[in-house]
């Protein structure tokens, strides 16, 4: 009988790896986690922290510390490594030459590990990040993405289901671009029951069309920043975000989420690193669904992608 594990080494035991770790035990999504971290302790600490957390789990979950050689017979390894922005002062972007600096490391780490699975990139600026970590390793785009907007777009559905009063479960709505500053939402693809919110907004301007979608937009583009602004730190929604994208490829679900993906044409785009909509399976990136935008919207996606294109030029000369 041949019983896969499935395995996951976490790059990074900070806020966003632990909480990704503990998201992915409470969800049964994988019987080993492994953590790496320049801080042997902080890694070993967490590790422990949420080993005792498995008593009482349903899951049987093996989670320990360790280093790069653990890495050999993972399927997933999911990079969280890296400084965060000081709040109110530093972007994402603003953290690119820190980040860089880590990411030398955990190149060459991934590099000498012989690891041969999918790449899940968390690291700030995320979508260059991942761009960055692509083109050092000469991966295999299809196997390496970012998280990138999947958090963003559930924090427009919530900010939208708020003022419309219904559940965001029924709501369709994605942020495009950039998991930062220049990140667009193409509101004429946003559907609510299937239907068209433009249409909604047309047919009952009382309510749908008095709605301010620049800021609602805005307001989804500041949760991140408001939530640290109060504890310092994001961690439980990025931790199911990390979960929901572990399930695609693990569950080789063929389910559509909003990651950054290499573009090769598509928008429009090539060469850079973006979140679309795109279908996840076991292999990584399978499709790339294309959204028919308006020129408006055209035009903001692709200011995104050249802000992601320079500060990825940028990079490879730190």
């Amino acid at each position: 009988m041949n019983i896969q594990k499935r395995k996951i080494v976490i790059i990074g035991a900070g806020h966003v790896g632990s909480h990704g770790g503990y998201a992915l035990m409470t969800q049964g999504l994988a019987e080993e986690i492994v953590y790496i971290d320049c801080d042997e302790q902080k890694a070993r600490s967490q590790a422990l922290d949420l080993a005792d957390a498995c008593t009482y789990l349903p899951y049987h979950v093996t989670v320990r510390a360790g280093d790069y050689r653990d890495a050999a017979d993972a399927q997933i390894i999911i990079v969280a490594a890296g400084p965060l922005p000081v709040p109110g002062k530093q972007t994402r972007m603003d953290t690119l030459a820190q980040t860089v600096q880590v990411m030398k490391d955990v190149v060459e780490g991934i590099r000498s590990s012989g690891f041969d699975g999918v790449i899940v990139s968390i690291s700030n600026p995320a979508d260059v990040i991942a761009h960055y970590i692509q083109y050092k390793l000469n991966w295999e785009p299809s196997r390496i993405f970012s998280t990138s907007t999947t958090l963003d777009s559930a924090r427009i559905r919530r900010a939208l289901a708020g003022h419309i009063g219904i559940d965001q479960h029924s709501i369709t709505a994605y942020a495009l671009g950039e998991h930062g500053e220049s990140q667009m939402v193409p509101w004429s693809t946003v559907t609510i029951g299937g239907k068209s919110l433009f249409e909604l907004r047309e047919e009952y301007p009382d309510t749908y069309g008095i709605l301010d979608l620049d800021a609602i937009a805005a307001q989804g583009r500041a949760t991140g920043w408001d939530i640290t602004a109060g504890k310092n730190c994001t961690e439980f929604g990025i931790g199911i975000a990390i979960a929901e994208v572990v399930r695609a490829v693990f569950g080789n679900e063929n389910r559509i989420l909003p990651v950054s993906v290499l573009l090769r044409g598509q928008y429009g785009q090539t060469g850079v690193y973006a979140s679309v909509p795109t279908v996840l399976d076991s292999q990584g990136v399978r499709e790339i669904i294309e959204l028919k935008l308006t020129a408006e919207e055209q035009a903001q996606f692709a200011a995104s992608c050249r802000t992601m294109d320079e500060n990825f030029r940028l990079a490879l000369t730190l």
